[in-house]
């Protein structure tokens, strides 16, 4: 594919810098609140999607870094996750579908438990350093949509005031990147900086022209009419 997507990824890359800055920030004001450690794979099992620019930087870096050797393998765990979250999220759905309520079905998809593909058997991230900022902000309290949150295993307290993460603004600024590169990119699909997939099919996706909607739209021939027999007496 014949387009930059550097200037893009940089401008993601600003804001995980200062995503970081902002857990150390905590990190260092609480010390004994954040119990991040090394091995420590709980917000490996949490169930959350990206936005198209972290989509794109995922699968960039996957292809990168990731030994040929490796990838038949984490493509496959890519595949088993893909198919649990599918499951997952067809039954909130339905859930929906049958009149629960939308705070209900979220409180119960974030007690769901997906191993991410890139959580290896070592426990470690085969992708840590390119890891997404949902990822990032895990261990330190966030809030989405005027909810608290942070993790279970921290020592923050409920009912106490500390420095918190609004994701709803992080979001806010991956979704303008993805705008920009779609704007840029001259796509067809100008909803695709809307989208959000779980990182099991960043992993999956290929990100070529047709995907993007870059150039004009391919017609797919007509099938060959069949010649009608002629019918003798």
């Amino acid at each position: 594919m014949n387009f930059d997507f550097s200037p893009y990824f940089k401008k993601y890359e600003a804001l995980v810098s200062k995503g970081d800055e902002a857990f150390e920030h905590v990190r260092q004001a609480y010390a004994e609140c954040v119990k991040c450690e090394e091995k420590c794979a709980d917000c490996c099992h949490a169930l959350f999607d990206l936005t198209l620019i972290e989509a794109l930087y995922i699968n960039h870096k996957f292809k990168e870094k990731i030994k040929e050797s490796q990838k038949a393998d984490l493509l496959e765990r890519a595949n088993r996750a893909d198919r649990r979250v599918h499951k997952i999220k067809r039954q909130a759905y339905r859930d929906l579908q049958a009149g629960k309520s939308e705070d209900e079905i979220l409180a119960g998809l974030a007690r769901e438990r997906v191993r991410c593909p890139l959580l290896n058997e070592a426990d470690l991230c085969d992708l840590y350093d390119n890891r997404p900022l949902t990822c990032r902000f895990y261990g330190i309290p966030t809030a989405i949509g005027d909810q608290g949150h942070t993790c279970g295993k921290s020592g923050f307290k409920k009912g106490e005031q500390y420095p918190t993460v609004n994701l709803d603004s992080i979001n806010n600024q991956l979704q303008q990147i993805s705008a920009e590169l779609i704007r840029d990119l001259k796509s067809r699909y100008l909803k695709l900086s809307d989208m959000l997939v779980p990182l099991s099919m960043a992993l999956l996706t290929l990100y070529d022209e047709d995907y993007l909607g870059i150039g004009e739209e391919k017609v797919a021939e007509p099938a060959p009419r069949k010649k009608r027999q002629r019918r003798t007496l």
